[in-house]
């Protein structure tokens, strides 16, 4: 597949660390765009990339999370990033990034899920019903009208409905296969962290204070007594950290991106 990548780009061209940003499942650049304007970020290179499948965007063939670790891997080579950041889904395609080799560089990790069991319910039952033949695209049809009308409420009132707009700009059946490989892909490991921490890369694990994506006890732990890792919890955040606290986030890169 040759792909066509949905990019958007600040900072000055001649930046002698730039970071690429990976959007979450249903996402686009859109969501970036605040945290990409905050002068806390003003003299880094910055490159946001819609995951191909969302927002519209062609879909590989192949949309296992290793694949998309390739292609995220690939795409930040050819374009210098030496720091990544994703959220949600792109924070697991980060992971998968350092953890195959494929990357060795700061990672700022905006609420990833590190097992099946952080992930929400809501998720893990429409995964399954998007496996009943017939059901499964009625439902994610459902799903993609009512998603973002929910979300909105978790958004700045001035941009809930730009933001909104994007998340219902998705295909149903391309969403139903990437989670259904994402599933598969946290189902291969109980959980995420061994795979973090031995990837050596420094690493910022982000989530609001009221994130509906879980974390078991162990989980934290262990990523707390990791040398490399470092847990940032941001008051007044839940899942959307990136668009309801820009500036907390904007921190948090500009830290990774001066080691």
């Amino acid at each position: 597949m040759s792909e066509r990548w949905d990019v958007r780009r600040a900072g000055p061209v001649d930046a002698s660390r730039r970071v690429l940003m990976i959007p979450g499942g249903m996402c686009s650049t859109e969501f970036y765009a605040d945290v990409m304007a905050d002068p806390a970020l003003a003299g880094l290179g910055l490159v946001a990339v819609t995951q191909p499948g969302y927002a519209r965007t062609p879909a590989p063939e192949d949309v296992r999370m290793e694949h998309y670790a390739e292609l995220m891997a690939r795409f930040a080579a050819d374009t210098g990033c030496d720091v990544v950041v994703g959220h949600s889904l792109g924070a697991n395609v980060a992971i998968e990034m350092a953890a195959a080799g494929l990357f060795k560089g700061p990672l700022v990790l905006l609420s990833p899920s590190f097992s099946h069991g952080d992930e929400s319910t809501a998720l893990a039952v429409l995964n399954a019903l998007g496996r009943v033949p017939g059901l499964g695209h009625l439902c994610w049809s459902g799903m993609i009208k009512l998603v973002p009308k929910m979300m909105k409420r978790e958004m700045p009132a001035h941009r809930a409905g730009v933001l909104a707009a994007d998340m219902a700009a998705n295909d149903p059946d391309v969403c139903r296969r990437i989670v259904r490989r994402y599933y598969e892909y946290l189902d291969r490991y109980p959980t995420l962290v061994p795979r973090l921490r031995a990837a050596g890369v420094p690493a910022w694990v982000v989530r609001g204070d009221h994130d509906e994506i879980g974390l078991t006890d162990d989980e934290r732990r262990d990523l707390e007594s990791c040398p490399h890792v470092r847990m940032v919890t941001v008051p007044g955040a839940g899942h959307l950290v990136l668009v309801q606290q820009p500036d907390r986030v904007a921190a948090v890169i500009a830290e990774a991106a001066a080691l």
